[in-house]
This record gives C-alpha cells, sequence and structure tokens, in this order.
C-alpha cells in the first residue's frame, strides 16, 4: 500500500469517526435539551407551588382574623375570606402537580 493509498485510508477512518461523532453530539445535545425543559417544568411546578402555598396561608390568616372578630366585623371579613379563598380554589385548580 502506497502512501496515497494510506493517507486515502486514514482519512476516511478519520471521516467516520468524525461522522459518529457528531451523531453522538447530536443526540447528547437532543438528551440536553429535553432535561433542560423537563428542569424548567419541574421549576414552574415548583413555583406554582409555592404560590398555592403562600395563597393557602393568606387565606388561614383572614378565617383567623374572622374566627376572632366580634359579630360587628364578621360582615367586613367574611368578604375578604372569599376573596382569599377564590384566589386559593383558582390557584389550586391551576397547579397541576405530577
Amino acid at each position: 500500500m502506497g502512501m496515497k493509498e494510506m493517507k486515502a485510508a486514514y482519512v476516511a477512518k478519520m471521516e467516520a469517526q468524525v461522522a459518529e461523532w457528531g451523531a453522538k453530539l447530536k443526540q447528547m445535545k437532543a438528551k440536553a435539551e429535553k432535561a433542560a425543559a423537563q428542569g424548567r417544568l419541574e421549576y414552574q411546578q415548583k413555583l406554582a407551588q409555592v404560590r398555592a402555598d403562600e395563597k393557602h396561608e393568606q387565606a388561614r390568616r383572614k378565617l383567623d382574623e374572622l374566627k376572632v372578630a366580634g359579630e360587628e366585623r364578621w360582615e367586613a371579613l367574611k368578604s375578604g375570606v372569599e376573596g382569599a379563598w377564590n384566589e386559593l380554589k383558582k390557584t389550586v385548580d391551576s397547579t397541576k402537580i405530577e
């Protein structure tokens, strides 16, 4: 085998290796993008859960205020409790935790 043939065989071998690595890198990139998307989804779910927890705490505080309120303040606080409850319900209904 002459130098020209050896070079051609080597180039062919390296081209095949480069093509194989390119395919592997493309596959790794796709997996990384999928993982990043999954990570974003998990972050959004956790964020939604935190918002739901905050709304729950607000509703609980309003209910506590209502419990200790006298009859004269009950009606005024009732709308605050209902508002907090509705916000909590919307948040819980829109939060999909899997």
